[in-house]
């Protein structure tokens, strides 16, 4: 197979400097200043730092409330990466079987995609609104006082469903794109040797998926993370209070509110090892059992 090659070795570095130097300014250079910041007190009006070692991050792993935001935040990303990724693909597989206006179908569910976090809490805050929401009365209807931004349980349970549905066109794209790569013929042999719908996607469907399903699990779980502060920020309008918030929102809330440029540091190289930790823990562990084909 004839490769592409280049005359001169500056030609491909040229071609790389912008994407590194990109990189370098928006991800190294923030993440060196924070890994810094990290052991100094800052005064909150900038006149100078103290150098304190250690101090910020002994005060988290003492804070009770550093521990309840940690343990909000692991079960905020299981719920929204298990539904997001279940009813993702329980609709791509209805999807794949549609034959009269599946595009249509299709198109209609790829639309939430193009809605910004943002976008997405404002339109929780419709559904959940106190006075006329629809969900809101579907719960109170239930018998369940649901009360966004007063409730604890409600809050969360609002974040949970607005960052599941923003996340599950994502999810269904790949799972569809999967489905439809699967050959025809396998799934005739399939057809043949398991008269069982549900076993066939069991025994079949689902381990020809599992690459895609690995690769979507990491997305979810840094969705989850990182990615819903826009719907967590306007859920909670602005004003956390009492309402659950995750890992990354308070570091947001510690750094620009309360001017604890340290501590926020701390709380945010924290989640940095957290989130490589995790990432190698899934490769090394998981993806062992995965064969891309």
């Amino acid at each position: 197979m004839k490769r592409a090659g280049f005359t001169t070795v500056w030609l491909p570095i040229a071609l790389l400097l912008p994407q590194l130097m990109i990189i370098a300014i928006f991800f190294y250079w923030p993440a060196a200043w924070a890994v810094q910041s990290s052991f100094y007190l800052q005064d909150p009006f900038g006149f100078g730092s103290t150098f304190v070692g250690v101090e910020n991050y002994t005060d988290l792993m003492t804070n009770t409330e550093y521990g309840k935001v940690a343990r909000f935040t692991l079960i905020y990303t299981a719920l929204v990466t298990f539904f997001s990724l279940s009813i993702a693909l329980l609709l791509a597989v209805k999807a794949d079987k549609v034959i009269k206006g599946a595009k249509s179908y299709r198109t209609l569910l790829m639309w939430v995609y193009a809605i910004a976090p943002p976008v997405a809490g404002f339109l929780g805050l419709m559904f959940f609104d106190q006075r006329n929401g629809p969900m809101t009365e579907m719960f109170q209807a239930l018998g369940w006082d649901f009360r966004l931004g007063a409730d604890y349980n409600s809050t969360a349970t609002a974040m949970v469903i607005v960052a599941v549905w923003k996340q599950i066109p994502v999810n269904f794209i790949f799972f569809l794109s999967g489905l439809q790569s699967i050959p025809k013929s396998v799934r005739e042999a399939a057809l043949i040797d398991n008269r069982s719908a549900s076993g066939r996607f069991w025994d079949v469907t689902f381990p020809l998926l599992a690459p895609t399903a690995f690769f979507l699990l990491i997305i979810n779980i840094t969705y989850a993370l990182f990615d819903t502060f826009g719907i967590i920020d306007t859920l909670v309008r602005s004003e956390p209070g009492n309402n659950p918030v995750t890992l990354v929102y308070k570091v947001f809330v510690d750094g620009f509110r309360g001017n604890d440029l340290g501590g926020s540091s701390a709380q945010s190289v924290i989640l940095m090892i957290l989130v490589l930790a995790l990432t190698v823990f899934q490769f090394r562990l998981i993806e062992r059992r995965i064969h891309y084909t």
